[in-house]
């Protein structure tokens, strides 16, 4: 898994980068721990600027953002959740997200935003309650930037942290980053069989 993303990578440049982060923050199949990591490993083999690397990690997060926001601000809370009920389970997403997400976002506002782009699990799904709020769109771009930068920027320094010491980690890179896929698409099959639609 690693010396594909490694390869396409190489092959499609910053765009790859930007590509790989939009699907995933759509739909995460290939996650962004495995995605930035690996480009910033290819930055420590000179093949990629930290900066290049970082925004467009970055651009790819925040358009993979866009279409939760105005999904939420277009279908509004309840439209939402029912959309969730009826696909939601190959999207693993379920009202009990939305919930948590809205939570998160009353809670502590437009910083919601910012912060809950750190934090697996929700850092897509924010975009939703910030546009069922209809938070300027501004703000919201503003906060997804900036929160998805320091995510992809601290990932891809790991990475490159990583690619210092290839002769001590590189043999490892495929076996761990197969472990990772797989336990990824696990969860996701858990999740799939596990959906709780809405509640009788």
């Amino acid at each position: 898994m690693a010396s594909w993303i490694i390869a396409f990578i190489s092959s499609t440049g910053y765009f790859g980068i930007l590509l790989l982060m939009l699907v995933e923050n759509v739909f995460p199949p290939i996650p962004s721990e495995l995605i930035m990591p690996l480009a910033g490993f290819m930055v420590a083999q000179n093949k990629l600027t930290f900066l290049g690397t970082t925004l467009a990690g970055m651009a790819g997060s925040v358009i993979g953002a866009l279409p939760f926001y105005y999904g939420g601000k277009k279908l509004g809370e309840e439209r939402v959740k029912r959309f969730a009920d009826q696909y939601g389970r190959w999207l693993t997403l379920s009202r009990q997200d939305i919930e948590r997400a809205s939570r998160w976002f009353h809670k502590h506002g437009s910083a919601a935003v910012l912060l809950c782009r750190l934090i697996p699990g929700v850092r897509s799904l924010i975009s939703v309650p910030a546009g069922i709020a209809g938070m300027n769109f501004a703000k919201f771009l503003f906060y997804t930037s900036l929160g998805t930068a320091l995510w992809a920027g601290l990932l891809a320094y790991l990475g490159y942290m990583l690619g210092s010491n290839f002769s001590k980690v590189g043999k490892y890179l495929d076996p761990v980053s197969w472990i990772v896929f797989g336990a990824i698409g696990a969860l996701y099959l858990v999740r799939v069989l596990m959906h709780k639609g809405a509640q009788a």
